[in-house]
């Protein structure tokens, strides 16, 4: 019987999931209206920030992409462009415009970088610059083309991010690319450098900066080495509740690893799971005994499809 009263946020403080901030920023590579509605429905809780990324949202249809933008800030969740549009401004001599282009679409935060340029940024200038116009700025560290990071560019960007934070930057990010392969942390094999990652926390924390983790075994070694509090970002938005199952220790993976896995839940050891019979204890829905599927319309009883994408057309 169906009361409405048993909650699974309820549920997973009995088994000893912590309640966690939200430390994970996906990134939209230019989904439709209605799939992006959709995660920001289903998931905008988890996100700190959404990266509109690349520069998709740019040759999309306008209305749409000032739509995103709008839907993600009723949601309560801040949005960011990618580093790439900002280098292309600066090489072009028109980092104004854009920076003018960015503010008047809605975003909240412009990200910076010298990825794949080079250029003589003045971080205080640059800025300066976004928050007369109401911007907020985050700097991306590394570079896309030259390898994984040496003792001597790992000390240089570190320092440079400082300049950035100094200079009034709110976070920073660091470099992987899509492949977290032969690139900034990552080793041709795609394996972290967890001393390198150290130093990049032990210099700023894990509030300031964040860690590009475009795919799962980025995503699971960061976490693994770091446990629940890392910043992760450019995870894909159909990955987002992948990684949050694994910070909280609810992957059968993350489960093996102490920093990952439940504590102690109501009256529950850590780490001890259900007895079969407890588990089994409380009565089984008759529709369930009886080998019935729940009807598809009840099953999205509440959670209509559309309901945020009101004025969106394709």
């Amino acid at each position: 019987m169906r009361s409405g009263l048993v909650h699974t946020s309820d549920y997973l403080k009995r088994i000893g999931v912590p309640d966690i901030a939200r430390a994970t920023s996906p990134f939209d590579p230019g989904y439709d209206p209605w799939t992006f509605a959709g995660h920001l429905q289903q998931s905008a809780h988890l996100m700190s920030t959404l990266k509109i990324s690349m520069a998709c949202w740019m040759v999309a249809n306008e209305t749409v992409t000032r739509a995103k933008v709008t839907l993600a800030r009723e949601h309560g969740v801040p949005t960011v462009t990618g580093g790439g549009p900002f280098e292309i401004a600066v090489a072009q001599g028109e980092l104004p415009a854009y920076l003018d282009l960015c503010a008047d679409v809605g975003v909240t935060r412009i990200e910076c970088g010298q990825g794949f340029t080079e250029s003589d940024l003045d971080p205080r200038e640059i800025v300066a610059a976004a928050r007369s116009r109401g911007l907020e700025v985050q700097m991306e560290l590394g570079k896309k083309h030259d390898g994984g990071f040496t003792d001597d560019t790992l000390s240089a960007w570190i320092e440079q991010g400082q300049e950035w934070l100094d200079a009034g930057a709110v976070q920073l990010v660091v470099e992987a690319r899509e492949s977290a392969q032969g690139v900034g942390l990552f080793d041709q094999d795609g394996c972290l450098n967890t001393a390198y990652a150290e130093r990049f926390v032990d210099a700023f924390g894990f509030a300031t900066v964040m860690f590009e983790a475009p795919n799962k075994p980025s995503q699971f070694a960061l976490l693994n080495h770091f446990g629940r509090e890392v910043h992760l970002c450019n995870v894909r938005l159909e990955e987002l509740l992948r990684v949050e199952i694994y910070r909280r220790g609810l992957h059968s993976d993350a489960f093996a690893h102490g920093n990952l896995r439940p504590g102690t839940g109501e009256g529950r050891p850590q780490g001890r799971p259900l007895p079969e019979r407890e588990a089994q204890g409380r009565p089984v829905p008759e529709r369930e005994a009886q080998g019935r599927p729940v009807p598809e319309r009840e099953a999205v009883e509440g959670v209509p499809y559309r309901s945020q994408t009101k004025g969106v057309r394709p």
